[in-house]
C-alpha cells in the first residue's frame, strides 16, 4: 500500500529482506512482536527509496535483541549508502551509529561533532577504577596520582588525561608497598560523560566544542 504512494518505490520485497523481515512476510503485522513492528516502521519509510531517513527513538520499549537487530538495520542502511537522522536519548545508540553527533539542551545546541570529538574534548576523561583493601583511602591513591580520587564503598576511582602513565605509577606503587588491587578498570570517555558534564555546567559545550 505505501510502495504506491510513490512513483518509483523500492522493491517491496527486496525492501522487507532489508528490513529483516523476510521470514515474516506473509505474518499480519498484529501478530508481530514490538521489536518486528519497528522494523515494519522502518521498512514504510524505506520502500519510498529515500535519500534521507528520518528515525525518531527506533529502539524505545524494544528488549536488548530487538534493540541490536535495529542498531544491526541502521548500521546496514549506512552502509547501503543512505544518509540517517535519528533521536535518541540512549548516549550508547548514539556512539555506537553515528559519524556525526548534535547534543540538544532545551532545544538549543549544546555540543556537536563526531564522537570521537565531542569524549575528547573532555579533560581528564579517562576513568581508572579498582577496589582497594579497607586499610587504603582516597588521599594515599591521590599522593601517588596527582589528581582527586572518589570513592564508592570499597571502590576507588579518579580521572586522567594520562591514563597510561598514571596507571602506571599507581601499580608500581601497589607492588613496592604489597597493596592488592582488584578489579582494575580502564574506561575510556563516553558520550554519558559528555552529556553529564554538559548538565553538570548548564550546557556549555565541554572543551569549547
Amino acid at each position: 500500500m505505501f510502495a504506491r504512494y510513490f512513483r518509483r518505490p523500492a522493491g517491496v520485497g527486496a525492501t522487507i529482506i532489508s528490513a529483516g523481515l523476510a521470514d515474516k512476510a506473509g505474518q499480519r503485522v498484529g501478530r508481530l512482536s514490538g521489536g518486528e513492528r519497528r522494523r515494519v516502521d522502518v521498512a514504510i519509510g524505506l520502500v519510498g527509496d529515500p535519500e534521507v531517513l528520518f528515525l525518531d527513538e527506533p529502539t524505545t520499549g524494544l528488549d536488548p535483541a530487538a534493540r541490536r537487530g535495529m542498531w544491526a538495520l541502521v548500521e546496514g542502511l549506512r552502509r547501503a549508502g543512505k544518509t540517517v537522522l535519528l533521536t535518541t536519548h540512549d548516549m550508547e545508540e548514539a556512539q555506537r551509529l553515528a559519524d556525526r553527533i548534535v547534543i540538544l539542551r532545551a532545544g538549543v545546541i549544546a555540543a556537536q561533532g563526531t564522537p570521537g570529538q565531542l569524549s575528547g574534548a573532555l579533560g581528564h576523561a579517562t576513568r581508572i577504577t579498582f577496589l582497594a583493601p579497607p586499610q587504603i583511602g582516597p588521599a594515599q591513591i591521590s599522593a601517588v596520582v596527582g589528581t582527586g580520587v572518589e570513592q564508592d564503598g570499597r571502590w576507588l576511582g579518579f580521572r586522567s588525561d594520562q591514563a597510561q602513565r598514571d596507571l602506571t605509577a599507581l601499580l608500581r606503587w601497589a607492588a613496592e608497598h604489597g597493596v592488592e588491587l582488584a578489579g582494575i578498570r580502564v574506561s575510556p570517555p563516553t558520550l554519558d560523560d559528555v552529556f553529564v558534564q554538559l548538565a553538570a555546567s548548564g550546557g556549555d559545550p565541554p572543551g569549547g566544542v
